[in-house]
């Protein structure tokens, strides 16, 4: 079964984001995520769903 909660660290391991870009987006709040303690779990899938988005807008303005 595929985890839905990951830390930053846990989706970095994946290659999806670097660890960086993912604490960017944390910085700017723009990661689907919320707090146990000091830990941030983000929704994976709800993340690779706004990457999704996000590319197909990109694909769709560099062909216009």
């Amino acid at each position: 079964m595929e985890k839905i909660f990951m830390s930053i660290n846990e989706i970095a391991a994946t290659g999806t984001l670097s660890r960086a870009k993912l604490l960017q987006m944390q910085k700017c709040g723009e990661l689907p995520c919320f707090y146990s303690g000091r830990k941030c779990l983000i929704n994976f899938p709800a993340l690779m769903e706004i990457l999704d988005k996000q590319s197909r807008a990109a694909v769709k303005g560099a062909s216009l």
